[in-house]
């Protein structure tokens, strides 16, 4: 076989009650793995496709299901992404548990809701107190 190197392969996250689905696209053969936490997802399905397909991975470019996501990013407060989306933030945590599944366009403006948080994250600048230390 070739070995060969792909910089980057996109990879869909879903999920469940005690861990991650993963599944990914090479050579047109779906390749899926299941794990405990997203870095052993990571892993394990990097391992599977040089197993499967001779070839390494260096990066997943990861598309989540919204239950994944704010597993992954805890930190993100759900009822402020819900209202800037304009979801009622009890539906709002029914999507981030799994209980309900979004609309794509639902699942359009949640995105650019977290969108529009990390643009206005990425403008912030901080200032050092003169009292501090």
């Amino acid at each position: 076989m070739n070995n060969k190197t792909i910089p980057t392969v996109r990879m869909i996250v879903e999920k469940t009650n005690d861990g991650f689905w993963g599944r990914v696209d090479i050579n047109n053969n779906l390749i899926a793995e299941y794990a405990p936490s997203l870095e052993s997802l990571k892993k394990q399905m990097k391992k599977l496709i040089y197993d499967i397909e001779d070839i390494q991975i260096e990066h997943f470019d990861i598309t989540y299901d919204l239950t994944s996501f704010f597993e992954e990013f805890s930190f993100l407060n759900i009822s402020d992404i819900g209202k800037r989306a304009s979801i009622n933030s009890t539906l709002m945590r029914q999507y981030a548990a799994g209980i309900k599944f979004p609309s794509l366009e639902r699942v359009k403006s949640i995105e650019a809701a977290i969108r529009s948080i990390g643009k206005e994250l990425s403008r912030i600048k901080l200032h050092k107190s003169q009292h501090a230390a």
